[in-house]
């Protein structure tokens, strides 16, 4: 599927530094010079999905050319790049369905990028979402159960897991908050695993020969039919339908990020919680299902490796401007660097705490199941249950982690940490102030 093209009115260089960013997206980036050049291409071409404008340098036009992006059945939201002393001037957001964006010079192109695949993916999700209304949602989720899918007001919640760096714990926080879910809070939960490199979810579970997403919507080529991960879903022994994108790496062609991140988009109106188990980079595939995520499970073990990647997330979620989704999770949280530090490094409070059982976990995996079924009473089944309960505190607007802990630092702070992230948190600082 073809992506979106993006119109764009900067001055020549910004143009070219853009253009080679979003053109290694997959973007088509065509230069406008004015309103007119614009009202042409938007005539001829309707797979324009986005404008970046210079609300800078001459106002009145960008006014103007904003003013087209919004005409008549048109609704094409619009970056604008200003500088700080112009933001004052701006007075467009609410003037239409999709309101305009900003960013101030001076950005970096790849900044820039990942804001453009934002958005275009949140408003291309839009739309998905207001056919799916119009043609109707799938109500036999539950076997033997007929229902009514979710209002858009209660649609199901996305609760993505990720951490740019591996072995964090990542898979057992997905697993057991999903089992943990469905079988104590009785909701209906479809778990994916995402990571089609290492991930391992199916094989947690003890499910190795499901079917894949790869599997079936290659067999669906050429025949008509298009199965939603609903269909290809297999159900676990503890109610959790399970998911996985593809048993190997090296054939995902199909899985092309617009179409997965519309199939997770359709979920949500099947199910109360769609959890995500990511793979560890910022691809496309990734940065579609961020932009969808109600939530982002930031898992992260006391250690300095793991605390500084946790850190380099942040910054780039300021940048796809998803920072008020995380949610950070301290992992094996009664051994290392204090709760408190990462809290203090971090910038924010942790939703839960979950303390080191690694046999536990290996021990219910080996069985196939999660820790919750294998262990009910164990202390770090109650930590899971914690975290399950604050999600759906979370999604009840009931409960959001402190913004600006201010714990004492302890006097067995690892010295490393402070030199390692004091310049990145310097930086995350300013450009969320």
């Amino acid at each position: 599927m073809p992506r979106s093209a993006v119109a764009i009115c900067l001055p020549s260089q910004e143009f070219l530094e853009v253009n080679a960013e979003l053109a290694e997206a997959g973007y088509e980036a065509i230069m406008v010079l004015d309103a007119g050049e614009l009202e042409t291409l938007l005539e001829s071409r309707p797979d324009v999905g986005l404008a970046i404008l210079d609300g800078e340098n001459d106002f009145d036009s960008t006014i103007e050319m904003y003013s087209l992006l919004h005409e008549g059945e048109r609704n094409i939201p619009s970056l604008m790049v200003v500088s700080s002393t112009a933001m004052d001037r701006l007075s467009l957001a609410g003037r239409a369905r999709v309101n305009g964006e900003f960013v101030t010079r001076p950005y970096s192109a790849a900044s820039l990028r990942w804001r453009v695949e934002a958005m275009l993916i949140r408003a291309e999700t839009m739309l998905i979402r207001s056919e799916a209304v119009l043609d109707g949602a799938r109500s036999d989720i539950l076997e033997g159960e007929v229902g009514v899918s979710p209002s858009p007001a209660n649609r199901g919640q996305i609760v993505v897991v990720f951490n740019p760096k591996g072995g964090v714990g990542k898979t057992t926080i997905a697993v057991n908050t999903a089992a943990m879910l469905q079988l104590r809070k009785r909701q209906r939960v479809l778990l994916i695993d995402c990571d089609t490199v290492t991930g391992h979810v199916v094989s947690s579970l003890g499910m190795d020969s499901i079917p894949t997403v790869v599997d079936v919507w290659e067999a669906d080529r050429g025949t008509g039919k298009s199965h939603s991960l609903a269909d290809i879903a297999s159900r676990h022994a503890s109610g959790v339908e399970v998911l996985t994108m593809s048993q190997s790496p090296l054939h995902t062609e199909v899985l092309e990020p617009k179409r997965v991140a519309q199939a997770v988009a359709a979920a949500r109106e099947l199910y109360d919680w769609v959890i995500v188990d990511m793979h560890p980079d910022y691809g496309p595939l990734n940065q579609g299902i961020f932009a969808l995520a109600d939530q982002i499970i930031v898992p992260v073990t006391p250690d300095v490796p793991t605390i500084r990647a946790a850190v380099q997330f942040r910054e780039v979620a300021v940048g796809l401007e998803i920072r008020e989704r995380l949610a950070l999770v301290v992992n094996r949280s009664n051994s290392g660097i204090s709760v408190g530090d990462v809290e203090r490094v971090m910038g924010f409070g942790a939703m839960a705490r979950v303390r080191s059982a690694g046999m536990l976990f290996v021990q219910a995996a080996n069985n196939g199941h999660a820790a919750v079924e294998e262990y009910p009473k164990a202390k770090v089944v109650g930590d899971i249950e914690n975290l399950a309960d604050r999600l759906i505190a979370a999604r009840d607007g009931e409960f959001r982690p402190a913004a600006s802990p201010v714990p004492r630092p302890s006097r067995f702070f690892v010295r490393p940490v402070r030199n390692l992230l004091g310049r990145f948190t310097a930086q995350a600082a300013g450009r969320s102030g």
